[in-house]
């Protein structure tokens, strides 16, 4: 019977690192899009048709399965949608301004964000270990921000932070709606309440795409949607101790891309600060792991 348990756990940690691996490469070619949109369609318009497109996608689903609506909450949906909302707006102007692979690296200080959050409003305990992962986490970041050598390009990659914190305030909140809702009621819910969210400020910066920006625009909301699908059903069914490294494949995924679309090439200070972000997530994810099984014992 143990056996039996050890194999059915083993496949599910593998479909969920398998979910993670198809979200990175899905989120790496969602950054290479809004850079292709940059300066032809503002990021609220991107927000906006991402949110329809992938709104689109799911009606199907909705329709065979209209009990996928029902739900054990409301205003949560609402604060959740502007909050994911929020931060994928930054990170829309984060790809467009700065170079790709260091957006996309500040984006991995998520967790150490949820680890503060955890702190501050679930009263979770902070040791030693987590408070140097904190700090270690921050400088990182401040290692591929780097103010004085990237100029212009700093307040770009603040945003992709700013981004990131937010995107742990959703994570926080998906957790413990994951309780009562389902992986498909979170992302149907979620996408229904972001259209009209997303289209009052899109109203202001309106400009009707061309073809090829359509073409883009809609490509992005259904690999959008397809990513939080995975995302969430890989949260639901693994613990993040076990499926936080496979997420770290969007730094080379997206370094690829910046390179053969756009000739970027990441720098020392891009891979230093990567690595030592990666460091203090395994820090904090392990150190979750680890309370947990304290508790259990």
């Amino acid at each position: 019977m143990a056996a039996i348990v050890n194999h059915q756990s083993e496949r599910t940690t593998a479909t969920a690192l398998c979910c993670v691996a198809v979200a990175a490469a899905l989120a790496a070619a969602d950054a290479a899009v809004v850079r292709l949109l940059a300066g032809e369609v503002h990021a609220f318009v991107i927000g906006f048709f991402r949110s329809l497109f992938g709104l689109a996608t799911i009606v199907p689903l909705i329709v065979a399965r209209p009990r996928v609506l029902k739900s054990g909450y409301r205003l949560q949906h609402v604060t959740r949608a502007a909050l994911k909302l929020a931060a994928l707006v930054c990170f829309f102007m984060a790809f467009a301004a700065a170079p790709l692979a260091d957006a996309m690296a500040i984006m991995f200080t998520t967790p150490i964000f949820l680890m503060l959050g955890a702190w501050l409003w679930l009263g979770e305990k902070l040791t030693p270990g987590l408070v140097f992962a904190l700090v270690a986490g921050f400088a990182g970041a401040l290692i591929i921000i780097d103010p004085a050598g990237h100029g212009g390009m700093a307040p770009a990659l603040l945003l992709a932070l700013a981004g990131a914190g937010l995107q742990a305030l959703v994570q926080l909140m998906l957790k413990r709606m994951s309780d009562l809702d389902s992986t498909e009621t979170l992302v149907v819910w979620n996408l229904i309440v972001t259209v009209p969210l997303a289209a009052v400020p899109a109203a202001f910066y309106w400009a009707t795409p061309d073809l090829r920006e359509f073409a883009l625009l809609a490509l992005q909301g259904v690999m959008g949607a397809a990513n939080m699908a995975l995302m969430t059903k890989a949260f639901s069914i693994a613990d993040a101790s076990e499926i936080a490294p496979m997420d770290f494949l969007r730094l080379p995924f997206v370094a690829v891309m910046a390179w053969i679309l756009f000739g970027e090439v990441a720098g020392l200070s891009t891979w230093l600060g990567a690595a030592i972000i990666f460091a203090a997530t395994m820090v904090v994810v392990g150190g979750g792991r680890l309370r947990r099984r304290v508790a259990e014992d």
